[in-house]
């Protein structure tokens, strides 16, 4: 048979060539033929024998022997049949690409059969059994030349329908895509581990199975979320920091779900057996002397020290609470933060692996928020390895039930990253995928997936009945050997050990474990890890002093920060808007009067960064700010190019970060969380667009920021900005929710201010950084003070001896102390509210108190204050309703206070707007008449204290009072 030759497949490439350039040169019939070509097929011909656009007149001589003198038609028949063979066998090769792993054997199982898909099968593209031995010129696609078909067929089904199956083909980039391509053809992607790699798989195959089974025998029924079933998982692991390290990678967070985290503490990371026996007899993880609630066993972190190949690699498994895929964010902020602290050179030193279940992750909104992150300036990491521990179910819910799309993985895809599906009863396959996804990470710094099929011995924890909802499955698991059994099976039978060896493996293994078993009895935690690396030279807070630290500045120092935030490149075109702004900060500067809130913010982070100290915020719209009141970033109005004031103060200060975020709360919080424990000595600051929304990150504040340091002894100085205050825009852009940052408030976990002056809030920013402790700080920012004409300092009370005040009286007191009738404790923008009414209405006898910070509560200086006011009434006036607000808060505390004063009356009256549901109303003028009462409320003398109940009835009978709308009143 005559062979299709290489001048006749350049001539292919040419016509195909010419039929884009200019189809009316080509016959009737080589029109038609490329016509009816499909996007594949053409995109297969591109690639056939260099057929780049240039070549049509390099091979414009062979294709008019095609076609007779001067024009290309089809001529020999055996040409245009060798033609379509080509085509028809490279659109066959480029469906297995793309639609292989529909037809790999993932399933260790085997529940569902693999149904054949009809682009794989030769028939769809015209070729008959009778073809199956005929050559075929492919031009050294899949490294062949001229196979016959029924070679290609072996050839991809091999590479592509093994145990692992690629899906890549969606990947745009042509460098990922090829690389792929060319790693796992050249191999077939078969593995190929020598004698001692398999030796070595086998033996951590061994240890995790025997860990899962120890356990289970010494603590039957005990949750401990095994790993039974998944165990291939820890070579792979291990693998990836083998290859890392020899492509230059020298740390790795880790952040995990509950299941195999006990064999990844002790497997992986290096925790002492013993350590983790003596939690299951109820010893602490952590020293007595340190406190802390503590939390369960398999939520717990670790940090240790693994070398391979003479490469010694830092491991950090990131503690997390049950909430599923909650910690991927922060363990990507924490990486971020290790790799701007100058230890190493690029950011494929420092690497992200997640590990994660088939349910979480194609179920948590959480998975695709973090993977937006990932290609963002401010956020991006390098890449992080995803590893999918496929257990092919959720607790009790099949996968047709909790997703969509054919895979647990689909969600990836938003970022084009490589997806390696395999077989979790194949350990070579698992640990091959492995070394490739690690490759391709520090190789191209992207996301990588490896998702692998597998399932849970037992239910969702040892106690459960899986039987109850998945019978099936759980006989046919209960009938299925071991992947250590398989794998043992698999060398014996290949001469690479001996069924000895084995059986000596898992009897070592055992009897390593009763020894660390009985040694557990006396096991005591030597100390906390909680105070080293970064966090060396700080301690915990301790007692409920004061705690301003030195957050003063030099006046001169302040000019110079002040001048800087009005300096700009003279060959800058600033917008006219912004130019007057940055006059009127040079004029409150020069004259050290009138200074706004913002940019008492910019002194407190220009000082900090002159000082040494980072500075990162990030949140929605943070650059110019929610209310236009910070431009941090200046954009040249020609240009559109950005220049930071804050980043050129001197040339060696420290670096500054002002991130406008992606629109999400939960995973933007979650990674400035995450760079905060990692970096102690930076200011790190998160900026809700309004503070109403930061309950879309409830599971952060909650699980994280909250009780973080109770539960896992893990610290963070992270701040979060919450703008707050009514002023009629409606329930959702009025309320940061005070209150439930206060209800989360305990054993001096948070700090929660409400400040009411620019030089306050500077200085609580500074104190952050300025005391040997960190705490998370709650901040509830302004919106109309913002450019409130009195809500201003003067540049002296961000001077020399100039501090935080927690508690802040009135500048000017109306009347002497003697002659006050009623003090009205207040947080916030409604002292304003309160104080032009008390000037409006000449009252002289009402005097003012302000809570600045409402949490650790301020007991000794309000005791302080009060003490002047003994002979008065108490007020607490509040903007929000009184189910809101601070009020459930600080009223038992200010009645406590006033009663070690010495108070007659010290159980404050409430003044606010009466219990609701919603947080406040739509209506600006309801806003204003709601206000106006509260405001009317808390400066009137005399009034009786009104309890919940009373309120009630009060609310019930103005509303039975009041006609519905479009009703006539009886």
């Amino acid at each position: 048979m005559k062979m299709y030759s290489e001048s006749q497949a350049a001539t292919l490439a040419g016509l195909y060539h010419r039929f884009i350039e200019d189809p009316g040169s080509l016959d009737e019939q080589w029109k038609g033929f490329f016509a009816d070509l499909d996007d594949e097929a053409k995109a297969v011909i591109e690639k056939l024998n260099g057929g780049a656009p240039g070549a049509a007149a390099a091979v414009a001589g062979a294709a008019a022997t095609v076609g007779g003198a001067g024009r290309a038609g089809v001529g020999d028949p055996a040409v245009r049949a060798a033609t379509l063979d080509s085509i028809r066998a490279l659109m066959l090769i480029r469906a297995y690409r793309v639609r292989g792993h529909l037809e790999a054997k993932l399933d260790p199982l085997g529940l569902k059969s693999v149904e054949p898909h009809p682009e794989l099968d030769p028939k769809s593209y015209g070729f008959t059994e009778a073809d199956m031995d005929r050559p075929i010129f492919i031009d050294k696609v899949l490294g062949l030349e001229t196979p016959t078909l029924r070679k290609i067929v072996e050839v991809v089904r091999a590479t592509y329908c093994g145990p692992i199956g690629v899906e890549f083909m969606h990947i745009q980039d042509p460098a990922q895509k090829a690389w792929i391509q060319e790693r796992i053809e050249t191999i077939r992607n078969q593995p190929a581990f020598t004698v001692n790699g398999k030796r070595a798989i086998l033996e951590r195959l061994t240890a995790a199975e025997v860990f899962e089974q120890f356990l289970n025998k010494k603590y039957t029924g005990t949750k401990r979320f095994g790993l039974d079933g998944g165990e291939s998982m820890i070579p792979a692991l291990e693998q990836i920091l083998k290859r890392g390290g020899q492509l230059g990678l020298k740390e790795v967070v880790i952040g995990m779900p509950h299941r195999g985290r006990l064999n990844v503490l002790a497997n992986f990371m290096g925790k002492p057996f013993s350590a983790i026996f003596s939690e299951f007899e109820g010893g602490a993880a952590h020293p007595e002397d340190v406190g802390g609630s503590g939390d369960v066993k398999y939520h717990l972190g670790t940090s240790s020290d693994r070398e391979f190949d003479g490469n010694t690699i830092h491991l950090s498994l990131t503690a997390n609470p049950s909430h599923l895929e909650a910690v991927n964010p922060v363990v990507v902020g924490k990486v971020r933060a290790k790799q701007e602290q100058g230890k190493y050179g690029d950011r494929s030193e420092v690497m992200a692996l997640l590990m994660h279940g088939d349910a979480a992750f194609a179920g948590q909104g959480l998975v695709p928020e973090t993977l937006d992150l990932s290609e963002l300036k401010g956020y991006r990491i390098g890449g992080t390895i995803h590893f999918i521990v496929n257990n092919q179910i959720g607790f009790t819910t099949n996968p047709i039930n909790s997703r969509s799309g054919p895979y647990c993985s689909d969600v990836a895809k938003i970022i084009q990253a490589p997806i390696f599906h395999v077989n979790g009863d194949d350990p070579e396959a698992v640990t091959h995928v492995a070394r490739i996804a690690t490759e391709f990470r520090q190789t191209f710094h992207k996301d990588v997936v490896v998702d692998m099929f597998c399932y849970r011995r037992f239910g969702h924890n040892e106690g459960d009945e899986p039987a109850f909802t998945q019978p099936l499955m759980y006989k046919a698991i209960g009938k299925h050997p071991t992947v250590r059994q398989l794998y043992a099976d698999r060398l014996v039978s290949e001469n690479t050990c001996t069924e000895p060896e084995t059986a000596a493996l898992v009897q070592d293994w055992n009897e390593r474990l009763e020894q660390d078993f009985q040694a557990a009895r006396t096991y005591k935690p030597n100390k906390a890890d909680w105070l080293e690396g970064a966090w060396s030279g700080l301690d915990i807070a301790r007692g409920f002093d004061p705690r301003r630290g030195k957050t003063a500045v030099a006046l001169d120092t302040l000019r110079e920060v002040g001048n800087g935030l009005a300096r700009v490149p003279a060959d800058f075109n600033l917008n006219r808007k912004i130019a007057r702004q940055l006059e009127a900060k040079r004029k409150m500067i020069e004259t050290g009067k009138d200074i706004d809130w913002a940019t008492a913010e910019a002194l407190a982070f220009g000082t900090l960064l002159i000082e040494g100290h980072p500075v990162r915020l990030s949140g929605q719209d943070s650059n110019r700010g929610t209310f236009s009141q910070r431009h941090a970033a200046l954009i040249d109005q020609e240009t559109e190019e950005t220049y930071k004031p804050l980043a050129h103060i001197r040339d060696d200060q420290a670096r500054l970060e002002i991130v406008d975020s992606p629109l999400s709360e939960l995973a933007v919080l979650g990674f400035e969380y995450g760079f905060s424990l990692a970096e102690p000595r930076a200011l790190v600051a998160w900026e809700a667009q309004f503070g109403d929304f930061s309950n879309g990150a409830q599971i952060i504040i909650d699980q994280f920021i909250a009780s973080g340091e109770s539960k896992w002894l893990r610290l963070s100085g992270l701040v979060m900005l919450l703008p707050h205050g009514y002023e009629g825009q409606g329930p959702e852009h009025s309320s940061a929710r005070v209150e439930r940052y206060l209800q989360l408030c305990a054993e001096d976990n948070l700090q929660v201010v409400n400040c009411t002056t620019p030089a306050n809030y500077f200085h609580v920013l500074r104190r952050q950084l300025h005391r040997e402790f960190r705490k998370p700080l709650i901040v509830f920012t302004p919106k109309s003070l913002l450019r409130h004409k009195r809500c201003v300092s003067d540049l002296e009370a961000f001077g020399p001896g100039s501090c935080f005040h927690r508690v802040l009286y009135c500048d000017q007191l109306p009347s002497d102390p003697k002659d006050a009738k009623q003090v009205v404790l207040c947080s916030g923008k409604v002292y304003y509210d309160l104080l032009e009414e008390r000037e409006k209405r000449g009252i002289t006898d009402v005097h003012f108190l302000r809570l600045e910070q409402l949490y650790p509560f301020p007991v000794d200086a309000l005791a302080q204050e009060l003490e002047r006011y003994k002979h008065c009434d108490l007020v607490w006036c509040q903007e929000e309703p009184r189910n809101m607000g601070p009020w459930s808060h600080v009223g038992e505390f200010i009645e406590e206070v006033a009663a070690e004063v010495g108070f007659a009356r010290p159980r404050p009256r409430y003044a606010g707007r009466p219990t609701a549901a919603s947080p406040a109303t739509g209506s600006h003028k309801r806003h204003l008449e709601e206000q106006a009462r509260l405001v009317d409320d808390a400066l009137t003398l005399g009034k009786q204290p009104i309890g919940r109940i009373q309120s009630r009835r009060s609310q019930s009978e103005a509303r039975q009072k009041t006609p519905a709308k479009g009703q006539a009143a009886e």
